[in-house]
């Protein structure tokens, strides 16, 4: 009897082991994905009322863990009944992911005009107020549930050859991660502008120049936050395609790896983009013109 429990408790400290390693690696393939989340997400919390800031954040959390709620559950029926759809949905998450970086970057190269689309609050009702803000609570959650099918698939794929139960505890692991991570440090980015303030109105100069430091440095770092998004969104995807699908195992193969996985994303990012963008272009010069 007694050997029968010091045995589960080996399996189970087996099965433990396994799963911190396999959350390690998870969370390196994921780390891509997770800057560019947390890229978006600063952007879209960020704007708000300084009073509004957390509580509109605590309801995009809350959006965030209910999109996880609903994801994962099919993402571990898909992997137990047909795991090779879990590397097509991950090689077409990645055509995805490279067509997001190659626009990012055709963007920045090819800045569209933007009509100023700041809202004055100063004249509008509390129930004015509250309904804007619905309405980016909503486009947060649903641009959040776009990410975490991706983080959820990309995390999945790591782990496909072991069993369901090492599965369900890595990707369960990543997604709350993902969660409580990127929106704890969405926090701290978007009330830093606040603390600046706090810190310029104390008497100490030194003190005051940290914080005008912080108040001028929010925007540049919602700005880095998306360079290094792009960035590591062309990496992720040509990572993707590079370790699961055969044709592009030996891509580069000389050159390091940020540089093969880098060039394949970028690579397949414009092609992607221009089929797109050649859609798009066909469909309002023939079609909508028609209509």
């Amino acid at each position: 009897m007694a050997s029968g429990i010091f045995l589960l408790l080996d399996d189970i400290a087996a099965l433990m082991d396994d799963v911190v390693l396999m959350s390690k690696i998870a969370t390196k393939k994921t780390a891509g994905i997770l800057g560019d989340d947390l890229a978006v997400n600063a952007e879209k919390a960020s704007g708000f009322v300084s009073s509004r800031e957390i509580p509109v954040l605590w309801a995009i959390t809350k959006g965030s863990l209910l999109n996880k709620a609903i994801i994962l559950p099919f993402a571990f029926i898909l992997s137990y009944f047909l795991p090779t759809s879990i590397t097509v949905i991950l090689s077409l998450g990645a055509v995805y992911l490279a067509y997001e970086g190659a626009e990012k970057i055709y963007e920045y190269f090819v800045p569209h005009h933007q009509a100023d689309t700041t809202v004055k609050t100063e004249n509008l009702t509390e129930e004015a107020i509250l309904a804007m803000e619905k309405d980016k609570i909503k486009s947060a959650v649903i641009t959040d549930f776009i990410l975490s099918i991706e983080i959820v698939i990309i995390a999945l794929g790591t782990v496909l050859e072991k069993t369901i139960a090492t599965q369900i505890m890595v990707v369960t692991f990543i997604a709350v991660l993902a969660t409580v991570g990127v929106y704890g440090i969405v926090a701290l980015i978007v009330r830093m502008d606040d603390f600046g303030i706090f810190l310029s109105k104390k008497s100490n100069t030194l003190i005051q120049s940290i914080g005008n430091i912080l108040i001028k440095a929010l925007p540049l770092v919602i700005k880095s936050l998306a360079f290094i998004g792009t960035i590591a969104l062309l990496l992720v995807s040509g990572g993707i395609f590079k370790h699961n699908i055969p044709y592009f195992h030996h891509f580069l193969e000389s050159f390091p790896a940020l540089v093969s996985e880098f060039t394949l994303g970028l690579a397949i990012g414009i092609i992607a983009f221009f089929v797109v963008s050649s859609v798009q272009w066909f469909w309002k010069k023939f079609v909508t013109k028609k209509e």
